[in-house]
């Protein structure tokens, strides 16, 4: 018998090479090539044996039930980041770090759809069934109508489920389940690939809702092959620094919903706990009195939110200094030092830090001019204004610029106390009562508003 050939494919882009090589000619990514044995039998169909098919006019399909079925879980903060709830048929990928909460959250997601008298399953490849009820017993979990199944086999998995035929069902995790009829150990690229081809034919055939956990790689991306997450409908992380409580529940892919959604959690002796006021909660530990701090309000998804950047500048020194940048973009702190020192505050010889309090990531430009106003307030040792906020994109120039949203960002504030809002000039909105606004049109111009 002839030994099967073997190829290497490329687990971020997908590209197959006959040899193994350092680098992907396809993505250019360094050492992302795995060996992997293809099925036996060609690929396709020859074009004598192909089935004949007719395309359906657009106006002729029909939509069984009138429109998307939605099941709203009843976790208001899971909810939010599906779109509205979980649609039936769905294809959703939930991705973390070890230890995060991937499995306690989605098995309070399937107790709280039982307690709807909806039939569920959880499939688990990573722990026995006895160590997935010992879990629910310490969370409180009533576990009616959630049914437990402790197996790595993908054919007798889909099986189960067919016949069952849950509302819900979890699969965990992706990197565990293996079909016998391919070669590779289970999370292999070809493992992964057929793992989530099959969950995706179970969930839209049988209109089963289905949710599948995968482990993340130090870089921060799903393991496995890149496709992995074009393939499904919705991907989200679950995010956690694992120096904070706090835990963010992050929509990057939605085909049923807006993008860019974020629900926050708290890991507690109980469990994973909703925390729906996320900046009572981001700013519950602020200290209003010390340099270094300011309150931007940021827009996560549709949700305005308070938060607290930190900045330390530290003594001019010797050698190169030192750039951190936690829960922010380090790129955009180097430009902003670069506009500082154009304005007499030079960073070139300082150590400079700046953090996101509370574990929250914030990627959007708007914490421009919190992170300037923090930076300067650490720099001259003078404490911000404690009853002002600031947000606004800052240019290369020094000005400042208009951001989305806000009226939701003012309102957020007003809610929470605050009685000034630093705000770009541009930016031509009514504020709330209690809250006066200050318009700035150059950096410069906010710093003298803050720096009293």
């Amino acid at each position: 018998m002839a030994r099967p050939r073997t190829r290497f494919r490329c687990t971020s882009c997908g590209h197959v090479e006959t040899r193994w090589a350092g680098r992907c000619a396809g993505c250019t990514a360094w050492n992302t090539l795995v060996e992997e044995t293809p099925a036996p039998g060609g690929v396709g169909t020859p074009p004598s044996k192909a089935r004949v098919l007719t395309p359906t006019p657009l106006q002729d399909v029909s939509v069984r039930g009138g429109g998307e079925v939605r099941l709203r879980v009843g976790i208001g903060e899971l909810d939010r980041i599906l779109g509205g709830g979980l649609v039936a048929g769905s294809l959703v990928l939930l991705g973390g770090d070890p230890g995060v909460g991937k499995s306690t959250l989605l098995l309070m997601a399937l107790d709280a759809l039982g307690r709807r008298g909806l039939q569920t399953l959880y499939v688990t490849g990573e722990e026995s069934a006895a160590q997935v009820r010992l879990r629910a017993d310490r969370l409180g979990l009533a576990g009616d109508g959630l049914s437990l199944l402790a197996e790595t086999d993908l054919p007798a998995v889909v099986e189960a489920v067919r016949r069952l035929r849950p509302a819900a069902v979890v699969m965990d995790s992706v990197q565990t389940l293996h079909d016998p009829a391919l070669q590779g150990v289970p999370g292999a690229v070809s493992q992964v690939r057929q793992v989530a081809s099959q969950a995706m034919a179970l969930a839209k055939g049988e209109g089963i809702a289905t949710f599948l956990i995968g482990h993340v790689t130090k870089e921060g991306s799903l393991a496995g092959p890149r496709m992995l997450e074009h393939l499904v409908d919705t991907v989200v992380y679950f995010e956690g620094d694992g120096r904070s409580s706090l835990r963010m529940l992050r929509a990057v892919k939605n085909r049923f919903g807006p993008t860019g959604e974020t629900g926050l959690f708290e890991m507690r002796d109980e469990g994973l706990v909703e925390v729906p006021d996320a900046s009572a909660r981001l700013l519950q530990e602020r200290v209003p009195t010390a340099s270094g701090t300011a309150v931007v309000a940021a827009m996560e998804g549709s949700r305005p939110v308070l938060a607290e950047v930190q900045a330390l500048v530290g003594a001019p020194g010797l050698g190169s200094p030192a750039r951190t940048a936690v829960g922010l973009d380090r790129g955009r702190l180097m430009m902003l030092l670069a506009v500082l020192g154009k304005l007499g505050l030079p960073m070139s010889e300082r150590d400079v830090f700046v953090s996101a309090a509370g574990g929250l990531r914030i990627v959007e430009p708007a914490v421009d001019l919190g992170l300037v106003a923090a930076i300067a307030s650490s720099f001259r040792d003078r404490a911000l204004d404690p009853h002002a906020l600031a947000f606004g994109e800052v240019g290369l120039v020094g000005e400042v610029r208009a951001v989305g949203h806000p009226l939701l960002r003012l309102k957020e504030a007003a809610q929470h106390g605050f009685r000034r809002a630093i705000v770009p000039a541009s930016s031509k909105v009514e504020p709330p009562p209690g809250l006066s606004l200050v318009p700035v049109r150059t950096v410069r111009e906010a710093l003298d508003a803050l720096l009293r």
